[in-house]
């Protein structure tokens, strides 16, 4: 059973993005804002195994959950 945090940076790693917090702020400020009218996972940066791991984790409610929340919110603040 895996019991690891699952964080911002291990989010990055799990959809196959740069992971260091300089590149994470970076990909944040070059996708925002996220208009309110799109869904997370059907930003148009993803590809299409990003796009479903995230849609996933949030209709399952997984262990990523939080993590997939907190990226929606970073890329949704003006």
């Amino acid at each position: 059973m895996d019991t690891s945090t699952h964080n911002l940076h291990m989010l990055f790693c799990q959809l196959g993005l740069a992971d260091e917090a300089g590149q994470i702020n970076a990909f944040i400020e070059l996708h925002r804002p996220l208009p309110s009218n799109i869904n997370l996972a059907e930003a148009n940066f993803w590809n299409k195994a990003q796009a479903a791991f995230l849609s996933e984790a949030i209709a399952n409610d997984s262990d990523w959950c939080e993590s997939v929340d907190k990226l929606d919110c970073l890329l949704r603040a003006p």
